[in-house]
């Protein structure tokens, strides 16, 4: 699960573009990269300017610093500039807004976080910084650093408070760090949250354990056809140079791999046409900084052997999983990298000791791979969805930073913009088998399904109560709201499916499917294609931090509006497709925020 965005202090301004469709293609229109960015400082000014003179629409008042986190320019010129606050110089939790400009600069709208004012009653902490640290401490379990004031905005407040990061926290699995926000009048915990997004969560853990059951996916597959040859001899005396070599991999047969040769026969796991993504080898370490980890090197440029037995097989299939993950981003939005910003990902692998999970970690700015804990998860866990699952979860943290509306003492995750956070982690990454198509790894709306588990999945996007072990949901309900993330990530992920493919029995790729709907009505889907288009300009431009399911819902429309029009069948489809997880106008909750 993804760590909500409340962490983030220092932000920096990144410029970026996506292609966002105007019809029914999906292929990407031409980034505009360098007009944007030779023009950066014009949208951030006008978007910010906007926001300031709209204040009664944007929330934005005095005393209030807007510092710009990314740009997303349409083909068709309009632009949205997304937002981070400071009020009085203090970082604004829960503060986070999108300013939309059209083609000429003139405002269109807002989408924000918080509708209420952001301003504290005071800004005068009657806790030193040195009690908080030690509260933080205490509830984390680990080592706390410098505490910081902040304004927290979140849950409808507007309250004074501490935010520590808590390194070597006992609360967090593998000892990793955690967030603490401390009120800063009283002393009151107001959130601990992991740094690191688990795909495994607590309560799953706790589940498998209890029925007894072991993952146990099957490794050593037979390398696939038509893979030989790939290390062939480059011309010799100009290094470093992009070579092409072959994996062995656990779980998606024999791949190609693109790496760096650094000398006549020495290579390293590092994809230079990829922006040299690269996975290393935490050695069992429990390493949160990438610089720590050991570089995979090979000799002949053939890695790995198909089995555990090779630290370098699990590293084929990372490596794979992030470069395909990223191929998916660029090729189906022209998005540069998982913040936009063409820059590699990077993976760790062999993280911790017997760690029986995969995480995306905001602090290392990478994915971290455990071997699994040897009596639930046996394998390590490195296969494509999970990569491609987490992977979005880094996608999300640059873009909305969906998060949790709380944590419980067992690091279990609550509430919609959560479990929204999840479910689109679920429906990315599903993508992404799609994208790579390997036969070795069948695309799929399954997630998980090659974990080994008795019911041959651990949630699926069709029928997502189908999931027992998570006791996922298939329609929202009042108390969506406080439902594990996910669980409740089957509200928005049965919403997306019948968008795509539509209600009822089908057969895709040798998986059937038989989706239900709320209140029994047929929905016709628009098309995979489509609907993952319309989700990912729903979540660039008009998600934050407090989306929840509604939210979506609007967003979603909004999207499918701007790409197809408000009187397109595929904007009837959307509205069609939330009302079949009853998400509707007409049972919207009052606001909570």
């Amino acid at each position: 699960m993804r760590r909500p965005h409340i962490r983030r202090v220092a932000i920096a301004v990144a410029v970026t573009t996506a292609a966002t469709l105007p019809g029914p293609a999906f292929a990407s229109a031409p980034d505009g990269s360098a007009r944007v960015a030779a023009s950066a400082a014009s949208p951030v000014a006008a978007a910010r300017a906007a926001a300031f003179a709209h204040a009664s629409a944007t929330g934005v008042i005095q005393g209030d610093t807007l510092e710009a986190k990314d740009v997303m320019t349409d083909p068709d010129g309009k632009r949205h500039v997304r937002f981070v606050r400071t009020h009085q110089g203090l970082p604004v939790l829960g503060g986070d807004l999108v300013v939309h400009l059209g083609k000429q600069g003139e405002y269109l709208g807002v989408t924000r976080a918080a509708d209420h004012t952001v301003k504290p009653s005071t800004v005068e902490a009657r806790l030193t910084p040195e009690q908080a640290e030690q509260k933080a401490e205490a509830v984390a379990q680990g080592d706390a650093g410098t505490a910081q004031l902040v304004v927290d905005a979140r849950d409808g407040a507007a309250d004074l408070a501490y935010q520590v990061v808590v390194t070597d926290s006992g609360t967090t699995e593998a000892g990793g760090s955690s967030t603490v926000v401390v009120d800063a009048r009283t002393g009151r915990i107001r959130s601990n949250t992991p740094n690191s997004d688990e795909f495994i969560s607590p309560s799953l853990a706790a589940e498998l354990r209890k029925h007894g059951e072991s993952a146990t996916p099957q490794t050593g597959t037979a390398p696939a056809a038509g893979l030989s040859g790939l290390t062939g001899i480059a011309a010799a005396g100009h290094y470093p140079a992009t070579a092409t070599g072959s994996g062995a991999s656990l779980f998606a047969g024999k791949v190609a791999l693109k790496t760096t040769r650094t000398a006549r026969t020495a290579y390293v796991l590092k994809d230079p046409t990829r922006w040299n993504t690269e996975t290393r080898d935490a050695k069992g370490q429990e390493l949160e900084s990438f610089g720590r980890g050991k570089a995979f090197t090979d000799g002949d440029n053939k890695w790995g052997t198909g089995t555990t037995a090779a630290r370098s097989s699990a590293a084929v299939d990372a490596q794979y999983g992030i470069t395909q993950t990223l191929d998916f981003y660029k090729k189906t939005f022209g998005r540069k990298g998982i913040k936009n910003n063409s820059a590699g990902a990077r993976g760790m692998v062999h993280f911790g000791n017997k760690v029986g999970n995969a995480f995306w970690d905001s602090v290392c700015g990478c994915m971290l791979y455990g071997d699994g804990d040897g009596q639930v998860f046996k394998k390590p866990l490195v296969v494509l969805d999970v990569t491609g699952h987490e992977l979005t979860h880094g996608v999300v943290d640059a873009t909305a930073a969906l998060e949790p509306t709380r944590v419980d003492n067992d690091g279990n995750q609550y509430g919609e913009p959560g479990a929204l956070n999840e479910s689109l982690a679920d429906i990315f990454g599903s993508n992404v088998e799609f994208s790579a198509n390997n036969p070795k790894n069948p695309p799929n709306y399954l997630v998980g399904e090659k974990l080994g588990l008795a019911q041959k999945f651990l949630r699926r996007l069709d029928h997502p109560s189908l999931d027992v072990l998570e006791e996922t949901i298939d329609y929202w309900s009042p108390a969506a709201y406080d439902t594990e993330v996910h669980a409740g990530s089957g509200v928005s992920s049965h919403a997306f499916y019948l968008l795509a493919e539509g209600s009822g029995r089908k057969t895709i790729n040798g998986v059937t499917y038989d989706s239900p709907t709320y209140d029994g009505s047929r929905v016709t889907g628009i098309g995979r294609t489509k609907a993952t288009a319309v989700f990912y300009r729903a979540l660039t431009r008009y998600m934050v931090s407090t989306t929840d399911f509604h939210d979506a819902r609007k967003a979603t429309l909004k999207a499918a509006s701007d790409m197809y029009g408000a009187n397109s069948a595929e904007y009837k489809a959307v509205g069609a497709a939330w009302a079949a997880v009853n998400v509707t106008a007409a049972n919207t909750p009052a606001a909570r925020r």
